[in-house]
């Protein structure tokens, strides 16, 4: 197969593929527990964060395009039903966008401009979490 004939390549693909998902969550969750401005976001999870770290990183994975083992693990669960009945204030829905859009420009994606874009949308996605 060519170049001209070889599909797209996925988001995941340009973002570096699951090592590089995996340390945009790793960053995401160590800013969580580090960096004192998350700490009520850090307070409303579970004292162990592998299995999140877990989750999370098949999630991303998965919604960017690549391995779709988190669907397959997780069979009609939807991301946002998940979080609709805990609550999610706009201060949780910020605290969460602002450390993962830090933890993707700390691990600097190789597509500048795709990683922006993902902060964005995931950005979107958390402030339509918020339950008013």
């Amino acid at each position: 197969m060519n170049a001209e004939t070889a599909p797209p390549k996925t988001p995941y693909e340009l973002l570096g593929g699951q090592q590089v998902i995996q340390q945009v969550v790793d960053r995401f969750y160590d800013l969580m527990d580090s960096d004192p401005q998350y700490a009520p976001l850090r307070r409303i999870h579970a004292a162990d964060l592998a299995p999140m770290r877990h989750s999370l990183a098949g999630w991303l994975s998965a919604w960017a395009g690549g391995p779709r083992d988190w669907f397959d693990e997780n069979p009609g669960k939807c991301m946002m039903s998940a979080h609709r009945g805990l609550g999610v204030s706009r201060e949780f829905a910020a605290q969460w966008a602002d450390a993962m859009a830090r933890a993707i420009a700390d691990v600097a994606p190789p597509d500048k401009a795709l990683a922006r874009e993902m902060a964005l949308r995931l950005d979107t996605m958390a402030k339509a979490m918020v339950v008013d």
